[in-house]
């Protein structure tokens, strides 16, 4: 006869086999729950839709102020000076980063943009214009053994630069499909919402710093958590207004072989730029990973502040949700590919 607790460990043993599982295709728990947020604004749209003081999406807006805070206190200033010898890869990073991404999609944009996707095109392209990710781009030079203080440098210096550069290059695309667009105000505002934050943690970094990095799994949670308000938020907004009317499931997997082309044409460039650059293997690693993604932290924070009081949000942000995912699963298995590489 099976016990409670036998019952209680079989049960638990069935969570982790399935979490291995996802870990090992590269499958992070986290897209699970991006895509229950998603359902969850599906079926209940109403308390993300509700507009007071303590709305949920003021909460997230107040969220992703703390989040650049805590995210500057383990930003060591010797981690950054060590990176800044190489010159040459850096420039790469952010030409791939800010200048292959827009032009490839504004490319696909003037060649397929009509008026029933023209909001889907918008998004792509804010996609495009994003700063790197920082941390899962560390993570994965770390893991293929690449160049890890440039990849620091370089990931942190385009998610700064992104406060500047992003609202620039959206308003090249910005028309009557999107929200009124204001490129000072907009600057202004994510200054004050993500650089302030950061350099007030920077100076901060040699007091609480030690405490940022002991908590750093307790803080990625946090991280999440406010992604997931604001993608909640964002959607909630969409399905209320019915802006995901007419798209299919074929519009969806159209849009999903997309964002895998996007991603392997962006690789193979820089692959390429490396091999004419003369690139060692560990800058050739961390240009691969940090050239090649875009940040989903970003993307959350500066939608809420570029398209302000847009109606199409959650429909903004699917390519960038998507590409989210791909870029997780692939580029973990090309790490662990690089990683078995003998050097």
């Amino acid at each position: 006869m099976k016990t409670p607790i036998g019952n209680q460990e079989k049960q638990a043993s069935g969570l982790s086999l399935i979490t291995n599982i996802t870990k090992k295709i590269g499958l992070d728990p986290f897209i699970l729950l991006l895509v229950g947020m998603i359902i969850l604004a599906r079926l209940f749209p109403k308390p993300g839709t509700y507009e007071g003081t303590f709305s949920l999406a003021n909460i997230g807006s107040w969220g992703v102020s703390l989040i650049f805070f805590f995210y500057g206190l383990r930003l060591s200033p010797e981690k950054l000076k060590s990176g800044l010898s190489k010159w040459k890869l850096h420039i790469l990073v952010q030409v791939a980063t800010f200048v292959i991404f827009p032009l490839l999609v504004g490319a696909g944009m003037h060649l397929f943009k009509n008026e029933s996707n023209q909001y889907l095109w918008l998004g792509i392209f804010f996609l495009a214009a994003l700063p790197s990710t920082v941390s899962s781009s560390v993570v994965m030079v770390s893991i293929a053994r690449g160049n890890m203080p440039a990849a620091i440098f370089n990931a942190s210096i385009s998610s700064l630069l992104g406060v500047f550069i992003t609202p620039f290059l959206m308003g090249f695309v910005a028309d009557s499909a999107s929200a009124p667009f204001d490129l000072t105000g907009i600057i202004i505002k994510l200054s004050l919402q993500v650089l302030g934050p950061v350099i007030l943690s920077i100076l901060l970094h040699y007091k609480w710093g030690g405490f940022a990095e002991r908590n750093k799994k307790l803080l990625k949670s946090f991280d999440q958590s406010i992604i997931l308000l604001i993608i909640y938020t964002s959607f909630c907004e969409s399905f209320a207004r019915n802006m995901f009317s007419g798209f299919s499931i074929t519009d969806l997997m159209l849009l999903v072989i997309g964002m895998s082309g996007l991603f392997f044409t962006v690789y193979f460039i820089v692959k390429g730029l490396c091999k004419l650059l003369c690139f060692d293997r560990e800058d050739t690693i961390t240009a691969l990973f940090c050239g090649s993604k875009k940040s989903l932290v970003h993307g959350t924070v500066m939608s809420k502040v570029l398209f302000a009081g847009s109606q199409v949000t959650g429909l903004l942000l699917l390519p960038l949700m998507i590409y989210h995912a791909l870029q997780l699963i692939t580029a973990s298995i090309i790490a662990q590919k690089f990683a078995g590489e003998k050097q």
